[in-house]
């Protein structure tokens, strides 16, 4: 019936009636639906946390007054059904804490108890519960940023991964790209000019530009030090993220540690192959007897070379976090992350479709030595960043919550970088640029979320308004270097210095302008209603106005591309528990936009290209067992291609279809073992496009196959509790880089497996890690050679 109304009403660009009525629709459905008979029986239901503000899975909850008991699942939370009513005492124990209880009542008037309650831990850390338990330990999932609100995973129609810190630390991972290991169909990160990464979401280039759930962008490297957890969202989010910061296949949100009310520390050395040098702290403590005011500070110094013969990077992060509770309404926080790199720039290898007459059709048969890096330690660049994050809770009655964000960032680049240009089967040319390019961000968000009934039935709302700005400016220009052999050093290969290459910007053209102007007035709603306590229907809207104020040049001091645009993107979606809080069933539509500037050769003015995403499947969150599993359809229209007949226009009735499977399994099938598993195909084409790529899978789209996996086993019990065991790896198949109707260049499939053990105890921990067992040789989209194998080790002390 969603489907029926959103093709009554039109998907793309919805009018306003039509979202009114559809919330009516709603509405009036549910009041027909809601039973007017009083219950007989209550519920007492909860959620229980730790202090340092994580899930407490496992504890075990009491009622004093009758025999009955259960256990918090992985996201803390649990549920006691068909009491009588009448008070009763609920009593929680879990090894290491402290036992607390709390009196409550349930009633005809009140049959539903619903509790939040926190632990605090004895004189045993909170690493010695983890040590001591078994448990699904990776499969915690609750967040309030995928929509916004606070939405179990179990009761959301969108699909979504998380990447726990705990994970990370198994694996002992020491940069960013490496945790996209665990995310089904995010395949080998592609690193540009001043090493932001891109990697791909449902056959779509994704980029890092969300931050604590909100526009963040950086363009340089970032640092895991102060990453709490990765979450990635699948699908097009437009309607609650907006367009600038989300692809058509999804969002990357870095979701950084926060300060919590005890004093609790860890600092962490890494040391690995390729004279990786990596030292971490992490220090959170109160700054006051009340445990009001509250201070986490995470820091990371880091050095290492490339294992080709030339390339390195070294960086610093300093990241503090503050938080303060003004009263029992108001909480305000400041975070800030400020960051500096040294380094080489990343591989970057061009093959023009205009070579037809290459005989190497793969980067195999080009044959390019591996440990060629065609760089040299003085052709360097240095960059800066720093996000400030700035957050005002308050809560403005038991039903309605206000959430005010501020969020500035500035990333910068100087210096020199480094492209191939393909030039034969036996030679190449290096491109370099001098450049100096500062982006300057700006996010201003609120949010005000109720949770109330109406008609007895529960609506969880957020609404909406987001202010973002992004201005960029770039000075730089380009030189050619001498053509060179690409399987063998020379004389030209070792001049490549900044001695030699400095003198030849004396007389380089420089380019100098505003490159980027841009500014986006939002406003979105979203509902989430249960018309019954297990159905459950979701709808929202967002609508932005874009201004986009052109290309700046400076020397000539016109302006051109100046154009603004308004977009509508809707969503809709419902959810059926099958069993409980255990299984249910999905369905949704998404909705993104891609704002377009100028107009085709008849003058009509370019609309947004919109990608509409239908999807279904079904999710588990079993206490042994959570997986999702999910078929989506996403269809982009108004896509710009090439207009033959008028050379340097452009048509905009083109198509793109990206349609696939995903399933994700995280399991603990016996006490200390833990899996992490995830599987995608992607079936990406153009249906409509100029006609050198009609018909055929972007390139940009990845392997269509990708499966990950990651198995590990510690002991819980005896005198080696705490050791443990990590293997798994990761797959890609074979796709085509460069991929015309007359011009194909492939990056064959890969396999790489990695190893890692480690011992963990209350006071200290101790990590081995061993990437690429195989030595497996295999490339990023931008043909960058992947490290060999690598072995890491880490020492971490705890207090």
């Amino acid at each position: 019936m969603i489907i029926n109304l959103l093709s009554s009403y039109g998907i793309a660009k919805p009018k306003a009636g039509a979202i009114i009525l559809f919330f009516i629709y709603l509405f009036t459905l549910g009041s027909a639906m809601a039973q007017g008979s009083k219950p007989e029986k209550g519920t007492i239901s909860g959620k229980i946390t730790i202090i340092d503000g994580s899930s407490a899975q496992g504890v075990t909850i009491k009622l004093k007054e009758i025999k009955k008991a259960t256990v918090s699942n992985a996201d803390g939370e649990f549920e006691i059904r068909n009491l009588p009513f009448g008070k009763y005492t609920v009593q929680m124990a879990m090894i290491g804490f402290n036992g607390t209880t709390q009196s409550v009542e349930i009633s005809p008037q009140n049959p539903v108890a619903n509790l939040e309650l926190k632990l605090d831990y004895t004189s045993q850390k909170l690493e010695e519960v983890i040590i001591s338990s078994g448990g699904n330990r990776f499969a915690k999932k609750e967040s309030e940023d995928v929509s916004k609100m606070p939405l179990k995973n179990i009761e959301n129609p969108q699909v979504y991964s998380v990447v726990s810190k705990e994970l990370m630390k198994e694996q002992v991972v020491t940069d960013y790209n490496s945790a996209f290991k665990n995310v089904p169909g995010a395949g080998i990160a592609e690193v540009r000019n001043q090493g932001r990464t891109t990697n791909i979401s449902r056959g779509f280039a994704t980029p890092q530009l969300v931050r604590n759930g909100v526009g963040s962008f950086t363009y340089n490297t970032i640092d895991p030090a102060n990453l709490e957890r990765i979450e990635v969202i699948k699908g097009p989010a437009a309607t609650l993220f907006g367009s600038t910061i989300s692809s058509f296949g999804g969002l990357f949100n870095r979701v950084t540690k926060k300060p919590f009310d005890t004093f609790k520390g860890e600092i962490s050395y890494s040391g690995a192959s390729y004279d990786l040098n990596r030292l971490t702290a992490d220090v959170n403590t109160p700054l006051n007897e009340e445990k009001t005011a509250l201070l986490r500070v995470n820091t990371a110094l880091h050095s290492e070379r490339s294992f080709q013969d030339a390339g390195f990077y070294k960086s610093y992060l300093i990241a503090p976090s503050f938080s303060y509770v003004v009263n029992d309404r108001l909480t305000l926080a400041l975070d800030v992350e400020m960051s500096g790199s040294k380094a080489t720039s990343p591989t970057r290898l061009t093959i023009a479709p205009t070579l037809v007459n290459l005989k190497a059709r793969s980067i195999t048969e080009l044959g390019i030595p591996y440990k060629l890096s065609f760089a040299n330690n003085t052709v360097t660049y240095t960059s800066q960043q720093y996000n400030i994050f700035a957050q005002a809770k308050y809560k403005i009655s038991e039903q309605w919550k206000s959430q005010t964000i501020v969020s500035r960032t500035r990333s910068s680049s100087e210096g020199y970088t480094v492209a191939l240009n393909l030039v034969s089967d036996t030679t190449l040319r290096q491109v370099v640029t001098n450049q100096d390019s500062p982006f300057y961000g700006t996010d201003i968000q609120q949010n005000f979320n109720g949770d109330f009934k109406i008609l007895g039935m529960r609506n969880r709302v957020v609404l909406g308004f987001d202010f973002y700005s992004l201005r960029a400016t770039r000075n730089d220009a380009n030189v050619n270097m001498p053509i060179i052999s690409l399987r063998s050093t020379s004389a030209a290969y070792n001049n490549f210095n900044l001695t030699k290459i400095a003198p030849m910007f004396s007389t380089a053209t420089y380019a100098n302008l505003v490159s980027n102007d841009e500014t986006t007035y939002s406003a979105y709603a979203s509902d989430v209603l249960n018309v019954t306590d297990r159905l459950l229907i979701m709808a929202g809207v967002r609508v932005d106005r874009y201004f986009n104020g052109g290309t700046y040049d400076f020397s000539t001091d016109i302006t051109k591309g100046k154009y603004n645009q308004t977009a509508f993107s809707p969503r809709f979606g419902a959810v059926y528990q099958i069993v409980k809080d255990k299984v249910s069933v999905f369905g949704n539509y998404m909705n993104g936009f891609s704002n377009n500037g100028g107009s085709d050769f008849n003058g009509n003015t370019f609309k947004p290209s919109y990608a509409n995403q239908f999807e279904g499947g079904a999710k588990f969150d079993l206490d042994k067992i959570s997986a999702t599993f999910s078929y989506y359809d996403i269809k982009v229209t108004n896509t710009l291609y090439d207009d033959v007949a008028h050379p340097n226009f452009s048509l905009q009735d083109g198509t793109q279809l990206s349609k696939g499977f995903e399933a994700e399994l995280i399991a603990n099938p016996v006490p200390g073992l833990n899996i992490v598993a995830g599987y995608t195909y992607n079936d990406s084409r153009y249906t409509k496009a100029k006609a050198d790529v009609d018909g055929l899978r972007p390139s940009t789209a990845g392997a269509p196959k990708m499966a990950n996996l990651w198995v590990s086993y510690r002991l819980i019990n005896g005198a080696a509790q705490g050791l443990g065991f990590g293997i798994g790896g990761i797959y890609g198949s074979e796709y085509n880089q460069t991929n015309t109707n007359t011009f194909t260049f492939s990056i064959p499939s890969y396999t790489v497996l990695d190893a890692a053990v480690f011992y963990d105890q209350p006071k200290y921990r101790i990590g081995l890690k061993v990437d690429n067992l195989t030595n497996e040789q295999y490339w990023s989209y931008r043909f960058a050679a992947q490290s060999p194998a690598k072995v890491t080790g880490n020492f971490t002390f705890k207090f």
